[in-house]
């Protein structure tokens, strides 16, 4: 989601309510009447620098936890480093780790236990085409919607899945955060100035 956002530069909807737009979501499916969202799980890894970015994401996930209605799952990154021999230094980039893992482990639990009629998953990975097809080969009356990011879609996702659905930018607009946030200990998290429209 962040890269679809960054690329189609729409830091203004960064500040995105993830429960709110699941709960959109699962209403525009129609799945049946009284759809019922049971979970809504974000999946992330935490930055450590650029330091105002690694504060940017900081106070959104603290924002995201006081709302409450969302379960967060951590990946991690892991720094590569190079040899550029157009500056001739030694540098490094970031590559986030185990968050597809994280994904499909918790599709597939989800499905054996079985959590859900229907799977929403928002992102555009190519990844996750293989516990999508494990589950529609082990559980054919579950379906599993792709829900494809800003300059986010896979040939691959499209074909795996039950169906695909495509955020635009009303979706993105009606499902902000608020943009101040009180924590139960009355400490109040406000919208990065960065991430204003």
């Amino acid at each position: 989601m962040y890269f679809g956002l960054r690329d189609n530069k729409w830091k203004g909807y960064y500040w995105l309510d993830y429960p709110k737009l699941a709960q959109r979501l699962a209403e525009d499916l129609k799945v049946a009447d009284g759809v019922k969202l049971i979970a809504t799980k974000y999946f992330t890894s935490r930055i450590s620098s650029p330091e105002d970015k690694r504060k940017r994401q900081l106070v959104y996930i603290e924002a995201l936890e006081a709302q409450g209605h969302l379960e967060i799952f951590y990946g991690n990154y892991r720094e590569n480093d190079y040899f550029c021999t157009g500056c001739n230094r030694r540098n490094y980039i970031s590559h986030e780790k185990q968050t597809d893992v994280n994904i499909a482990v918790h599709m597939l639990s989800d499905a054996f236990q079985d959590n859900f009629d229907t799977a929403i998953l928002v992102g555009g990975d190519s990844d996750l085409v293989p516990p999508i097809n494990k589950i529609r080969e082990l559980f054919p009356s579950k379906r599993v919607i792709c829900v494809f990011p800003p300059k986010r879609v896979s040939k691959e996702l499209q074909k795996a899945s039950n169906g695909v659905m495509h955020l635009g930018e009303v979706d993105l607009k009606n499902n902000q955060l608020p943009n101040q946030i009180t924590k139960g200990d009355g400490f109040i998290l406000e919208r990065p100035e960065f991430w204003r429209m």
